[in-house]
């Protein structure tokens, strides 16, 4: 009898063991899987960390080229305004003036000489307009966007056919924003005579609730937008667009055209992107 029930106590210890056992490797994975956890769950709020600040870093550095590019921009028209006012305002001046003073001098049989001057000088004085209105529109902040733009139509008119839509809801806006609009307008129709052989531009101009829309087309040959990106006319252009925080898309279709569609907000903070969708 007493060897039997040994032998069951020894059994019953064995399976306790056992089971302990048992018990203690579930326990210890249980351990480990919540340790692991633990640290991928750690790991993954790290990383997530680091992209948050990498995304906040990109985010900080494109906002910091926006703003060097509109105060490049900002600066070189300044410089221009400068030059263009001294230009306009003494140098045209000054030969306005000599221009009266040969005409009101007794030559006596110097005709032939003071027409030749007096021509020379008209010429001076074109020159130096146009070299003053190539570097800033002068008159702009005076006279407004909308003449302006019609003057350059009026002064394109013998070599293409520009047709301007305005919205009535329009009205005078920030003079950069008018100045770089009609910069962007002057480029497009400058390129366009240089390289489409287009015989249309039409240019529209829209105010929205929320931006105002500037949309420019003509009927040319067109380009493809990868090919031409890097020349200075496109890049003019949208380095002008991004210096207004505004949005834009190219809409080209080789032997029918091309078209410049821009939408500027309102508001006054950076949108995400620089493109319309």
């Amino acid at each position: 009898m007493f060897f039997p029930l040994c032998i069951n106590y020894l059994y019953l210890f064995k399976i306790k063991e056992i089971t302990l056992n048992i018990n203690f490797f579930i326990t210890l994975i249980v351990v480990l899987v919540i340790i692991v956890s633990f640290i991928l769950l750690a790991y993954r709020s790290f990383i997530l960390r680091i992209i948050k600040e990498k995304n906040a870093q990109h985010e900080a550095e494109v906002l910091h080229q926006k703003r060097l590019v509109l105060e490049n921009i900002k600066a070189q028209e300044s410089e221009r305004k400068r030059i263009a006012v001294m230009i306009h305002d003494d140098i045209g001046n000054r030969l306005n003036i000599l221009s009266l003073w040969l005409n009101n001098m007794d030559t006596k049989g110097d005709e032939l000489i003071k027409k030749n001057i007096s021509a020379q000088m008209g010429s001076l004085i074109d020159s130096a307009r146009s070299i003053s209105h190539s570097l800033y529109p002068v008159n702009l902040e005076s006279v407004g966007l909308v003449l302006y733009i019609e003057e350059l139509i009026a002064n394109l008119s013998g070599r293409i056919n520009i047709s301007l839509n305005v919205s009535p809801k329009f009205q005078k806006k920030d003079i950069f924003i008018e100045v770089q609009l009609y910069r962007i307008i002057q480029e497009f129709t400058t390129n366009v005579l240089k390289h489409s052989e287009a015989s249309r531009v039409w240019i529209y101009i829209k105010d929205n609730n929320d931006n105002l829309a500037v949309v420019i087309s003509d009927n040319g040959e067109s380009f493809e937008y990868e090919e031409v990106k890097k020349g200075m006319g496109i890049k003019n252009i949208e380095s002008r667009i991004k210096s207004m925080n505004a949005a834009h898309k190219w809409k080209n279709v080789l032997g029918k055209g091309s078209r410049l569609i821009i939408k500027i907000p309102y508001n006054n903070e950076f949108p995400n992107q620089n493109s319309i969708n």
